[in-house]
């Protein structure tokens, strides 16, 4: 039936809710022997905070917003120009909550000078039952830049016993050193609960790991990665490798629980550090 003219529309019109759309950028220079932040910008509910003069600098990025909805857009962006040193993480862990609608965007852009260090370690992303993501991370590092990056996913609010949920993702890294492709991922996740179920993609995991590593020689860690791992293996699947001057490890457990104590041993076998804001 056609709408006649004047017609009002539907109070349920997906296309007529508020979508929050928020940007944190930050660019970090080398002042002494000290890390500082040159230039930052916010807007829509992302927050820069420093809790602590160090080095390198800590960085947290906050969403004051409690959590992500389905249309919204999230953009968070660091630049690290020559010998600068930063460890950026969260409060607390990130939300995406159930959508009737669009997927939730959440897009992460790393950029680093020749002689940077970023630690790039954000606590979890937790997602809802009926939760959509599309997520995207990108890299461009110069040839001797360090960095460490890791995300963690959790599938269902697991402490309430929410395991069989309906949710949707779409993930993608993208790492370039020097302006060539090194590294390429994209995981997609339709029912996530039931996918995950199966033997083959997580034998009923719901919190997974992704670290990604590059430093000069950091091959040579790789036995270190390995026996790391291996020590907090209980009740965690993962595997990890070495290859374009890269590192790249993934870790799967029935719950966040069981996952962090083998991703922060992870995090130390690789060079970092447990991040202060961390539980």
């Amino acid at each position: 039936m056609m709408d006649s003219p004047g017609a009002v529309e539907p109070l349920d019109d997906l296309s007529n809710r508020q979508r929050a759309r928020a940007e944190a950028r930050g660019a970090f220079a080398r002042v002494g022997k000290r890390t500082e932040p040159r230039r930052l910008f916010e807007t829509g509910g992302l927050r820069w905070r420093f809790p602590r003069a160090s080095s390198p600098c800590e960085a947290a990025i906050v969403n004051t917003g409690g959590g992500v909805a389905g249309g919204d857009f999230y953009s968070v962006s660091l630049t690290l120009s020559e010998g600068a040193e930063v460890e950026a993480t969260t409060p607390s862990a990130e939300r995406v909550y159930r959508s009737d609608g669009p997927a939730a965007a959440i897009r992460t852009e790393l950029t680093l000078a020749p002689g940077a260090r970023l630690f790039w370690l954000p606590q979890e992303t937790l997602m809802f039952d009926g939760a959509r993501l599309d997520r995207r991370l990108e890299v461009e590092a110069s040839g001797d830049a360090e960095f460490l990056v890791a995300e963690t996913l959790v599938f269902g609010r697991l402490a309430m016993g929410e395991t069989s949920i309906e949710a949707r993702l779409r993930d993608s890294w993208r790492i370039r050193r020097d302006g060539r492709l090194i590294f390429a991922d994209a995981t997609r996740l339709d029912h996530a609960g039931r996918t995950l179920e199966r033997k083959a993609v997580g034998a009923g995991a719901r919190a997974l790991s992704t670290i990604v590593a590059s430093s000069p020689g950091i091959e040579a860690r790789l036995p270190q990665l390995r026996a790391a791992l291996e020590a907090e293996s209980s009740g965690v699947d993962s595997g990890a490798s070495a290859f374009e001057g890269l590192i790249v490890a993934r870790l799967l457990a029935a719950s966040l629980d069981r996952l962090r104590p083998a991703l922060v041993a992870s995090i130390m076998a690789l060079g970092g550090r447990k991040p202060r804001l961390w539980p």
